[in-house]
């Protein structure tokens, strides 16, 4: 009988976390111990010096279904696979956020024999991060409706003109748009409101952009929050935020080290989702993992056209990171759904879909190229694949002049991971090249958006909302012109019409407005109706969850 991912880790025996930690030669007294199995790492083990000599490895996939490829059981596959043949590699992702846990993805923490652990304490509540970015997140949120209460240095802000939202960690359909301040004069003024997830809050996307402490205290300064009656913007600074908002986050800040089943190194640190923020996890622990390993390998969120865009497009610039390799898993079910398979036919074979569906992968592939890096393909293997469609997909790959590789990291751990490790480890030593950006920062506004829209996404035209161009006045007018772009859009398809599958052509994108990001440095162009707080499904992952007497959990995955 096959194992579920939580029977598999619960069988696993795990080491000490000293014991992880000597694997990359940090000393027991430089941890900061939670438990036996967790711990925080602290920054000043960061060394810019290795960071340029070891290598980066991101991990993407093409665009996905509504379940996921798998791209965090392959990158922690990868690692293992890399350990396997002698290379000395740590794995470092995002943190799961309990929305999609308890909604319809799952966990996040890997599957099968390629997972971080302790499975359960990472999925749920984890080190306290999350929690920590929520507090610090609605603390602004309370100061600015104490200020527009407040009759003693208030600073004039316009109810109607609040850009601030409070965040919760689940999905709750009810709470996106709400009325708070009900209740008379003592319960503050009325006014819309409402809450998103907290991977969405801006808070999340400081943490993960900021460099050190000073660094993100500057960022949660920046937060532009609001306008005043006579236009002018108010930033959290002007509320005099950002130091408390900062208590919160001072252990949150640290990243976390955990391990694989096979006993190798995990950081994991940060969780912005990637269809609305940067998707990656911080830049902290990304430069934390290069300083003690050899090989990184780390991941971006949803397809390579957001994920590993605003990985490549963002944080690689403003870290001065240069990645050596981008994997790019693929499934077959997804390659079917591309060629026009329904849900209820992912796993049933047929040559005919994934011929129409490889499309989309040669999009994905074509799109890591224009960034001047080589990919390797990661066919993330099921059960329900055919020989012949893998061989399809490793043959239509060849002729494009790329390794396309079956990834068996689910079934078998890292030795069924060593022949793709044994394919990055040969494009980071051979044929890497030097990784450049698709803009730069200082082009206008509009060419950037529409330089990722045409590139990355194949569409023809940008078109702009009447509240986009009012939005593009506003950022030219403060001054924000230079920030990059992070796009929010569906993850389901290239373009912003999830409905438009495989490798959509001829089609225009819409921005309906533009959002800045100011702490996090960034500007956010809002391509179709994004929703920034889930809803649970109809059947809720969370219904087929248990819990024992002894406090087994199962049903987690």
């Amino acid at each position: 009988m096959k194992l579920s991912d939580i029977e598999i880790a619960q069988k696993n025996k795990m080491g000490h976390i000293r014991e992880i930690a000597a694997k990359l030669k940090v000393d027991e007294d430089d941890i900061e111990y939670y438990g036996k199995y967790k711990a925080k790492l602290p920054l000043r083990l960061i060394d810019e010096e290795k960071i340029k000599q070891n290598n980066l490895v991101l991990v993407t996939a093409i665009t996905p279904t509504p379940a996921g490829e798998g791209k965090t059981t392959v990158s922690i596959g990868l690692t293992e696979g890399l350990n396997k043949i002698g290379k000395q590699a740590t794995v470092v992702l995002r943190e799961p956020s309990l929305g999609p846990v308890f909604g319809i993805k799952g966990g996040a923490a890997g599957g099968g024999h390629s997972q971080v652990v302790p499975m359960e304490d990472i999925n749920l509540h984890f080190m306290g991060d999350f929690d920590a970015v929520e507090k610090a997140n609605n603390l602004l949120a309370a100061l600015i409706d104490n200020n527009i209460q407040s009759k003693v240095n208030n600073l004039n802000i316009d109810p109607r003109q609040v850009l601030w939202k409070r965040v919760i960690d689940m999905n709750d359909r009810a709470l996106r748009h709400i009325t708070i301040g009900l209740g008379g004069t003592a319960n503050g003024i009325p006014r819309e409101d409402g809450f998103n997830i907290t991977p969405a809050s801006e808070v999340m996307a400081i943490l993960c952009m900021a460099t050190d402490f000073k660094n993100l205290k500057e960022r949660l300064g920046n937060i532009l929050v609001a306008f005043t009656y006579d236009r002018q913007p108010v930033y959290a600074r002007d509320l005099k935020a950002e130091h408390a908002m900062a208590i919160l986050l001072k252990k949150a800040i640290k990243p976390n080290l955990v391990q694989t089943l096979e006993d190798n190194p995990a950081i994991i640190h940060g969780g912005p989702f990637a269809n609305i923020a940067q998707g990656t996890n911080s830049i902290i622990a990304t430069k934390m993992g290069l300083s003690l390993s050899n090989y990184v390998v780390t991941e971006a969120g949803f397809g390579a056209d957001l994920g590993a865009e605003k990985f490549l497009n963002i944080k690689s610039q403003f870290a001065n990171l240069n990645p050596k390799c981008v994997v790019l898993v693929a499934t077959i079910r997804a390659l079917r759904h591309h060629g026009g398979a329904k849900k209820e036919e992912y796993n049933m074979p047929s040559m005919e879909r994934v011929i129409l569906g490889f499309g989309n992968l040669e999009k994905h592939i074509e799109n890591i190229r224009k960034f001047n890096i080589e990919p390797v393909v990661a066919i993330n293997a099921f059960d329900s694949d055919s020989a012949e469609e893998v061989d399809y997909v490793i043959s239509k790959c060849s002729q494009l002049g790329v390794q396309a590789i079956l990834s068996q990291g689910w079934a078998k751990g890292g030795d069924g991971t060593k022949n793709l490790a044994k394919a990055v480890v040969d494009v980071v030593e051979n044929k890497a090249t030097q990784y450049k950006p698709l803009y730069k920062w200082d082009s206008p506004v509009k060419e950037k958006i529409y330089r990722i829209a045409k590139e990355i996404y194949g569409a023809v035209e940008v078109e702009y909302d009447k509240k986009a161009q009012l939005n593009l006045r506003r950022i030219d007018r403060l001054g924000f012109s230079g920030f990059p772009i992070c796009m929010a859009k569906t993850q389901k398809s290239f373009s912003d019409n999830d409905t438009l599958i495989g490798r959509p052509e001829g089609f225009k994108v819409t921005v309906r407005e533009i959002e800045i990001a100011a702490g996090a440095g960034f500007i956010i162009p809002i391509l179709g109706k994004m929703m920034r707080m889930p809803g649970l499904p109809s059947a809720p992952a969370s219904e087929k969850m248990t819990i024992d007497d002894n406090g087994k959990i199962s049903g987690l995955s």
